[in-house]
């Protein structure tokens, strides 16, 4: 692993998270790029294979992976609601309703108003990230069409609980659309953008949820520079060939061929089904993709080696971690999220977390903040949404830091980071 050097008098320069990029992926793209192909081809298709096997989704009888990349994890989920006949603008309605955690990046909820869906935000719980799952069952109505849960920081939510409650409120569900009546109940989309290669029960991310769509942009664990993947399981008497096909339509101007279709000898024509979108995932994206995939598990090894001995060293001082590892599920790990208090267990104020944030810029360690929660941010207050009617998520939020967690940091960085943070946390708890 590479150390990224030191500051100015002996400090280290710690990032917050580059990406891991190495010659083998470098050289994927030179491949690629002398191939002549470098729009979605034969890699784009290739990497759906291997995601799919990887996930545990696999194929269709006629060999159609369940899995489709896009250009984004948002594109992902829009494509997914669209597919659903969710929101006005998908042939549903405006008071179609999806169910969206207060505390999490725009992104899981932005696509809900793309959609010209109505965007329903619940709390999160007091001893978590994840929903108030009583909550969330008080929000389901007869509108109610999705739930997209978010698995924040890698770690996966508790989808027997999902859909436990989904179960419980089908005699509401009123479907609109063909696939939403194969489901027979409200739909279940993760927001799986920081959960790839997490498990639970022995089920991994992406084959639990009936939609689960990745992020691979350049911070992310798993990285195509910008980009993503959708998966679904099997859903009964729907057409997985057709659903594929469809998210290619979406992704592609609704062209009835794309470009590796049309290269073939007199292929050149085409039709136009619907004026959709363009988000389709490009060749030299899917080549570093198919690169990082040989890396991954070791990768992820780190990652675990990382988070363990960050909580071997703050826990004791009483900082709150997000728990990664347990025997019901194993996180992805993709984000250290803590929550600092003082001694007597009060939380630090906001204005004592934005110093520490400062101070070990000033060490030079890159620090972040997950997330700022969506009520406080302007276009979710121009939708009606009161920040108070989320206590929890603010609570979350106003003492929590986010440290350093990637694959390239070295032993070192990691002994500096810890002894960075917990000096600088002696002077404030």
């Amino acid at each position: 692993m590479k150390n990224e050097g030191t500051a100015d008098g002996g400090k280290r320069k710690i990032p917050f998270s580059p990406p891991d990029v190495g010659e083998r992926e470098i050289e994927a793209v030179a491949e690629t790029l002398r191939s002549g192909w470098i729009t979605t081809g034969p890699r784009t298709k290739l990497l759906e294979r291997r995601v799919a096997d990887y996930i545990g989704v696999g194929t269709t009888e006629k060999g159609t992976p369940r899995c489709v990349c896009l250009n984004s994890q948002t594109a992902c989920a829009e494509m997914a609601l669209h597919a659903l006949g969710i929101g006005a603008l998908s042939g549903g309605s405006a008071a179609d309703e999806v169910i969206v955690p207060a505390y999490t990046y725009t992104a899981s909820a932005s696509v809900v108003c793309h959609v010209g869906a109505k965007l329903v935000l619940v709390d999160v719980s007091p001893d978590g990230l994840q929903f108030d799952y009583d909550a969330l069952k008080r929000a389901v109505t007869e509108n109610t069409k999705a739930i997209i849960p978010v698995d924040l920081g890698g770690v996966p939510c508790d989808y027997d609980r999902i859909f436990e409650i989904v179960g419980q409120k089908k005699a509401l569900f009123k479907p609109s659309s063909g696939l939403q009546r194969a489901l027979g109940r409200v739909a279940v989309l993760a927001d799986a953008a920081h959960a790839f290669g997490a498990v639970r029960k022995g089920v991994m991310v992406g084959n639990i949820a009936d939609f689960s769509a990745f992020s691979w942009h350049a911070v992310k664990n798993f990285t195509t520079g910008e980009g993503g993947c959708l998966t679904w399981r099997p859903i009964e008497g729907v057409d997985e060939d057709g659903l594929y096909r469809l998210f290619q339509l979406l992704s592609l101007h609704g062209q009835s061929k794309d470009a590796l279709s049309k290269d073939k000898p007199g292929m050149w024509e085409y039709d136009i089904v619907e004026p959709w979108y363009k988000c389709n995932m490009t060749d030299i994206m899917a080549s570093i993709g198919l690169a990082q995939l040989d890396r991954y598990p070791a990768m992820l090894a780190r990652r675990r080696e990382i988070i363990t001995r960050y909580d071997g060293a703050f826990r004791p001082l009483g900082v709150g971690t997000l728990p990664h590892y347990t025997d019901r599920y194993s996180s992805s790990g993709h984000l250290y999220i803590t929550r600092v208090f003082h001694r007597d267990g009060s939380p630090v104020s906001d204005g004592e977390r934005r110093e520490i944030i400062v101070e070990m810029a000033e060490e030079g360690v890159a620090c972040n903040v997950h997330y700022k929660p969506l009520p406080l941010l302007t276009a979710y207050k121009k939708r009606g949404f009161d920040p108070k009617d989320f206590p929890n998520a603010l609570a979350h939020y106003e003492n929590e830091i986010t440290l350093p967690l990637h694959t390239r940091l070295s032993d070192e960085d990691v002994d500096y980071v810890i002894g960075s943070y917990e000096k600088i946390l002696k002077k404030h708890i």
